[in-house]
């Protein structure tokens, strides 16, 4: 259920450290031999994975693991990924995270080829930069809910840097999942907005047209297990777990708690923060990170699970067990549930000053076309939906300021590939030195970031769910 380790990262090439990944069901399928020359092999084929007893679905994964297995190097290593397709179309494999060249990114829209099916395809380059990255497939969906990020294609990558101190006792991965997606009239976020927060970019006539059918799904699990199934994380008083954890979804945000403990956040998408900070509640979208350490100092049986009433008793979570303890397991809701990138950064009057004055500044303004009953919302960008050609070009060296502008009443999680940006503000709240590749912009809301063009080839950018992505919300940046 958990791939776990003990103690400091290792520096050699390999799956997992200590207790072995434990993922989904025995069978037949297994990775077919690795070709010479390569660290890793990731084989794409159907496998089943076992939820809980009685609870089996079939789905499309790597080496018949959900997640796949853990790639873990050094930073600055040249690593040899080869990967073969055992289905009957082409999937592209996104290194999310990476800064690689566009034709090793796995993206269809900057030119990278397929892994064709029933064939192989080779990946090489170097691993940059240190910290928790993943990779999964960025094959276009549309309304095959079977497809990209519909399935079990996803899996951690872990960069060691060298310098991590190794101030923690056991290492533990977790992903955030939920399982037989379906196309529904109801939005499953449980969390509504906070009629306090601020919604700088909300339009003084708001469109009243109906909505489209919004994915949702009815099964939800950490890892391969639902909540309940599996072996729990099993610790003793006075560890420190540094927890890596995931959003692999493909459509929802989540927010998970640790009922008597808290987390003490030290990176964002694998990018170490400037002010760790201890939190009840992590709030995580699709595509994002979130390293913390958790010090085990309330003996017990206790849950880490969604906060979400419906979609932790529909299996998002795990149990966290103490040595000697066999009480039923806790679930405590937390006090404070919101969520501030900010906090991690450098905040207060004048944080907005440290960042040096931008060559250019880019709006992006995003839009939602509701669909209808029955029908499909698409999204725009500048009005437009993918492609725009031509539109958004960027100059090798050059700084540039991005000014996310939502002005839907949905957030998005957006992602830019094979670069990183850092955070500027966050609905008018400045800060700096926070680092990230993915950013939720909430529902009516606006975050600027800065980022330098030093990545040349085409760059794609897009919201992480992969409905929204799959009709409209996509963008291409060119090098000039």
């Amino acid at each position: 259920m958990i791939a776990a380790g003990a103690g400091k990262p290792g520096s050699a090439l390999g799956e997992s450290m200590g207790a072995p990944q434990q993922h989904g069901m025995a069978s037949p399928l297994e990775p077919k031999t690795m070709e010479p020359g390569a660290d890793f092999s990731l084989q794409i084929a159907p496998m089943l994975v076992e939820l809980a007893p009685q609870v089996v679905i079939s789905t499309i994964g790597y080496n018949n693991k959900v997640p796949g297995p853990l790639l873990r190097v050094r930073e600055g290593k040249t690593v040899t990924i080869d990967v073969t397709n055992e289905t009957d179309v082409p999937e592209f494999v996104h290194w999310h995270g990476l800064l690689v060249p566009p034709e090793m990114d796995g993206v269809e829209e900057e030119g990278a080829p397929p892994v064709p099916p029933h064939g192989r395809r080779r990946y090489q380059f170097v691993a940059n930069p240190a910290g928790s990255r993943w990779y999964h497939s960025h094959t276009t969906a549309m309304l095959d809910l079977h497809r990209g990020s519909y399935t079990g294609q996803f899996g951690f990558f872990m960069i060691d840097s060298g310098n991590d101190p190794g101030h923690y006792d056991q290492e533990v991965f977790l992903a955030l999942r939920e399982w037989q997606y379906f196309l529904s009239t109801m939005d499953q976020d449980e969390m509504p907005a906070d009629r306090n927060d601020p919604k700088p970019e909300k339009p003084t006539k708001l469109d009243l047209r109906q909505n489209g059918l919004e994915v949702n799904a009815p099964l939800y699990s950490i890892n391969d297990k639902m909540l309940g199934a599996g072996d729990p994380l099993r610790v003793q008083t006075g560890q420190r777990i540094l927890m890596h954890l995931l959003n692999a979804s493909a459509a929802q945000i989540h927010r998970v708690a640790l009922a008597g403990h808290k987390f003490q956040v030290i990176a964002l998408d694998g990018n170490p923060v400037p002010t760790p900070q201890a939190v009840e509640v992590i709030e995580i979208a699709p595509g994002e990170r979130v390293d913390a350490i958790v010090e085990m100092n309330n003996p017990g049986v206790w849950i880490l699970g969604e906060i979400g009433d419906l979609a932790r008793q529909s299996g998002m979570g795990v149990v966290v067990e103490y040595a000697n303890q066999q009480q039923r397991a806790q679930w405590i809701a937390p006090q404070k549930a919101r969520w501030d990138y900010t906090i991690f950064g450098t905040t207060g009057f004048g944080a907005t000053g440290t960042h040096p004055a931008p060559d250019q500044t880019i709006e992006m303004i995003f839009e939602k076309i509701p669909g209808g009953p029955g029908g499909i919302n698409h999204w725009l960008i500048n009005g437009k939906e993918y492609p725009h050609e031509g539109e958004f070009l960027l100059r090798q060296g050059g700084r540039y300021r991005l000014v996310f502008r939502n002005r839907s009443d949905d957030s998005h999680p957006l992602h830019m590939h094979r670069h990183l940006f850092e955070l500027v503000e966050l609905n008018g709240k400045p800060t700096a030195g926070i680092k990230k590749d993915t950013v939720m912009v909430p529902a009516f809301g606006r975050a600027t970031v800065d980022m330098v063009a030093d990545q040349p080839g085409l760059t794609l950018f897009h919201c992480h769910m992969q409905q929204h992505m799959d009709f409209g919300f996509m963008a291409l940046f060119r090098y000039a």
